[in-house]
């Protein structure tokens, strides 16, 4: 059921062979680095989960039809109401999945970005987590599991996913877009991750624009640095992907010069206040002045 997607074996293994001895857990935590494919995952298995040819995800049942439509009555997937997710989205929840399943013995919920929920919306949905219905499965999808409660996390089946290996991406790619040859450090900045080097593939000038930017940080004054970042003002939608390459490249100066470590950090303050509805100028204008400072 996982054949086309990339990585993680041995999850996709114990993932199958709990279908096949129908020891489906009511809830699941998967973790790891965005663009790996917990997303795809979990949603193969939600699919699986809900078909009517005993978990085997066929596609041709009504309940798989009614899945690749995005129109199953079992099934819905919670994503960031901005930037969180809100207790009113777990409320919401809740409230859906008293209700017996429609089409399939199973309902399937799954919270993408699950590690922006805010402290309200965990302690809402601990109480489901506590006691769910039978039917029940939910799926938390995150990145940054010390976002979570201790108290979540051992309610659910904590899944660790693993980075895929360089070749892996390589192939990929070279298939994807049928090239000879992936430039190194696009494996070697994607870390892992499919979706970073997509990313990074097709937004190569961006790329080189952060690239350029973090190279005059040191370089120049406070005006002509922040002119050479005035790009990051245009990008307010792919922001978080932006600030994960400048984080990459900062990470791997910082391997030569540890100054460059607090960078990192203003970085991740800077998500936490986008992420909190921070003023988008404001906080870029904060970002760029403390990490011109720390390092001049």
């Amino acid at each position: 059921m996982f054949e086309n997607i990339l990585g993680n074996h041995e999850i996709k293994k114990m993932l199958e062979q709990a279908m096949m001895h129908d020891k489906i857990s009511h809830s699941y935590l998967m973790i790891g680095i965005d663009g790996i494919g917990k997303k795809m995952i979990a949603r193969e298995f939600a699919k699986s989960v809900l078909c009517l040819e005993k978990n085997k995800g066929c596609n041709i049942c009504k309940s798989c039809i009614e899945f690749n439509s995005n129109n199953h009555p079992d099934f819905l997937c919670f994503e960031p109401n901005g930037n969180s997710i809100k207790i009113q989205q777990i409320r919401e929840l809740q409230k859906r999945i008293q209700e017996k399943p429609i089409l399939s013995n199973k309902k399937v919920y799954i919270i993408n970005h699950a590690d922006w929920m805010t402290k309200e919306a965990q302690n809402c949905l601990l109480k489901t987590l506590e006691e769910p219905p039978e039917f029940a499965v939910i799926i938390l999808i995150g990145s940054n599991e010390s976002a979570f409660l201790t108290t979540i996390k051992s309610r659910c089946m904590v899944l660790h996913f693993n980075p895929i290996e360089n070749e892996v991406l390589k192939k990929y790619l070279e298939q994807r877009n049928q090239r000879k040859e992936i430039p190194k450090n696009i494996l070697d900045m994607a870390q892992g991750s499919i979706g970073k080097a997509i990313y990074l593939e097709d937004k190569q000038e961006q790329y080189e624009q952060v690239e350029n930017m973090i190279d005059n940080l040191a370089k120049k004054d406070l005006i002509d640095f922040i002119k050479t970042a005035e790009f990051l003002y245009k990008l307010k939608d792919e922001i978080y992907e932006i600030l994960e390459v400048i984080n990459i490249i900062l990470l791997k100066i910082a391997k030569k010069n540890d100054i460059y470590t607090k960078c990192i950090k203003i970085v991740e303050n800077t998500k936490r206040r986008l992420q909190q509805n921070g003023n988008y100028d404001m906080c870029i204008d904060n970002m760029l002045f403390n990490m011109w400072e720390e390092v001049n």
